[in-house]
């Protein structure tokens, strides 16, 4: 069977590679991690406190569990330099780079397709408005 972009579907799908994909899809949909993705491909290397100020509204607990949750899934490269005070630093790994190129083509996509979504909207909130 294909899909709708001619790409071949399996008749069955690997329990273990389903179950990584919905992981992987409810961690980068988080906003969090998405932001995050995003400074760090923007900005480089950054410290803990760069990348809470270029994070707009994220707490320091959620800075902290989400940078520990991109660096378990290779995500991102932790860095703590021998210095007093600790100095560390985090960076995109090759993965991370990968998955922030994979979400481009979302942001490339809804740029394309903007006015489409907009109109779409419009017609829902007429139709509702008519009930």
């Amino acid at each position: 069977m294909r899909s709708p972009l001619g790409r071949e579907i399996p008749d069955q799908v690997d329990p273990v590679l389903e179950e990584l994909v919905r992981g992987i899809i409810a961690q980068v949909a988080d906003k969090w991690t998405m932001l995050i993705l995003e400074v760090l491909e923007e900005h480089g290397t950054l410290r803990f406190t760069q990348i809470g100020k270029l994070t707009e509204g994220i707490s320091q607990k959620m800075l902290t569990q989400t940078l520990r949750q991109m660096e378990r899934d290779g995500f991102v490269s932790r860095i703590v330099h021998p210095v007093i005070p600790p100095k560390v630093e985090y960076s995109l790994t090759e993965l991370g780079h990968s998955l922030s190129a994979a979400f481009c083509g979302v942001w490339e996509w809804a740029a394309a397709r903007h006015a489409d979504i907009e109109a779409a909207r419009r017609a829902f909130e007429a139709r509702n408005r008519a009930d």
